[in-house]
Formats: structure tokens, C-alpha cells, sequence
């Protein structure tokens, strides 16, 4: 009995010790994931995704979520290329294409990735003006991405989207727009009523050649005005006489 006790413990201790050997030997990876492995310190490779095998205690293995990470890169203040403080915050999108040189090229791939998101995001502000960065913001957002994936592209991460979210520019400057920006409206309508009264010069040019020639025409033109201030009921009418008339009466009196 006793032999038999001692061969049960023995083979529960045994089948235990094979359960957490196979444990450690079976390991699972998602789609969306890769498992990094190193062997005796040396690296292997990345499985993945499913159900693969390592050799407990001998490799060791990290995973790597392949997945699109939203870094937030927050505001930097910065003086532009002509001499303008300004704040300005963006947004980048990256993920991870090459596992193993994300494990072994760097220490941490995401805060490295986010810290050269910042200082990039400075060096472009210094390097463009006021105006550049706020009518040309897609080529502003290329030029981030064009650098920041440059540096990340060793560490196996691809930066594809740069984003900036807002520019933040002091009190003085913003009144200093919007009083540029009202004087441009005024410059506008001064042009447009200017432009306006051109035409309007012309038009009348061109009929007074035509009454010229037709004198007929001011006649009917006077009969126009009259019945245009009679429909308005005003106690007071004002009828233009010709000229001509008065000159009739002026040679009458001559004579």
C-alpha cells in the first residue's frame, strides 16, 4: 500500500512537472500579433500568428503588436522661420512592420517614435513661416512624416500619417490678422464700387450717344421719370422742360 502511495505521488509530481513544461513549451500568438524569439540570447525570429512550440527554458520569447498605433504628440512651442511664437500640437500614426528590429534596434519603440515626433515637429516650425504653416498645412504634415519615418524606418516602425491639430498664435497676433483681415475687405469693396461706378460711367456714355442721335428719345425718357414719380403718390412733381423750349421763348423776346 504504501509502495503504491509513493508511486502516485511520484507520478503526480512527474505529470505536474510535464503539464508545466508543456505549458511553457506551447505558445499562442493573434493575428494581429508576433512572437519575437531568442535563443540562449540569440536572435531566431518572429513566429506567428497561432500555435508554435519553443524550447522551455532555453528560448524566450516577446510578443509585438503589429496593429496602427494614435501617438499624440503634445504641443510644442517653437519661434517660426519670421520670427513668430507659436504652440502647435499634431497627431501621428504608425505601426510596427519589422518585429525583430523593433525588439533588438531600440529600447522602446513607441516612446523613441514619440520623442522624435517631437523634436521633428520643433525643427520643421523653426524651419517654415506663419503663413506657410497655416495655408500649407498638408505640405507641413507630409514634411513630418517624410522625416520622423525616415529615423523610425532602422527600428522597423513605419510612420504613415502626420497630422497637425491645431496652431495656437498669441492675442497681439490674432488681432493683428483681424485687423488685416478687415482692411483686405475693405480694399475689396472699395474696388468693387469703384469697379461699379465704371461701368456705370460707360453705360451712360453710351447712352448719351444714343439720345444724342435720337432726340425723340429724351422725350420718352422724360415721360418715363414722370410716370415713375407719379406712382409713388408724392404731392410735389418735378418735370424736366427741355432746353430747346427756352431758347423758343429767348428769341421770342429778342424779337
Amino acid at each position: 500500500m504504501e509502495v503504491f502511495l509513493s508511486f502516485c505521488s511520484t507520478f503526480g509530481v512527474v505529470l505536474i512537472f510535464l503539464l508545466a513544461i508543456a505549458s511553457a513549451a506551447i505558445k499562442i500568438v493573434q493575428e494581429y500579433e508576433r512572437g519575437v524569439i531568442f535563443r540562449l540570447g540569440r536572435l531566431v525570429g518572429a513566429k506567428g500568428p497561432g500555435l508554435f512550440f519553443i524550447i522551455p527554458f532555453v528560448d524566450r520569447m516577446i510578443k509585438v503588436d503589429l496593429r496602427v498605433v494614435t501617438l499624440d504628440i503634445p504641443a510644442q512651442e517653437a519661434i517660426t522661420k519670421d520670427n513668430v511664437t507659436v504652440k502647435v500640437d499634431a497627431v501621428a500614426y504608425f505601426r510596427v512592420v519589422d518585429p525583430s528590429a523593433a525588439i533588438t534596434q531600440v529600447e522602446n519603440y513607441r516612446q523613441a517614435t514619440w520623442r522624435i515626433a517631437q523634436t521633428t515637429l520643433r525643427s520643421v516650425l523653426g524651419q517654415s513661416e506663419l503663413d506657410e504653416l497655416l495655408t500649407r498645412r498638408e505640405q507641413i504634415n507630409h514634411k513630418l512624416q517624410q522625416i520622423i519615418d525616415e529615423h523610425t524606418e532602422p527600428w522597423g516602425v513605419k510612420v504613415s500619417i502626420v497630422e497637425v491639430k491645431d496652431v495656437e498664435l498669441p492675442d497681439t497676433l490674432k488681432r493683428a490678422m483681424a485687423r488685416q483681415a478687415e482692411a483686405e475687405r475693405e480694399k475689396r469693396g472699395k474696388i468693387i464700387h469703384a469697379e461699379g461706378e465704371l461701368q456705370a460711367s460707360h453705360a451712360l456714355a453710351e447712352a448719351a450717344n444714343i439720345i444724342s442721335r435720337e432726340p425723340a428719345a429724351l422725350q420718352l425718357r422724360y415721360l418715363e421719370t414722370l410716370v415713375e414719380i407719379a406712382a409713388e403718390k408724392n404731392s410735389t412733381i418735378l418735370f424736366p422742360l427741355p432746353i430747346e423750349l427756352f431758347k423758343i421763348f429767348s428769341d421770342l423776346v429778342s424779337k
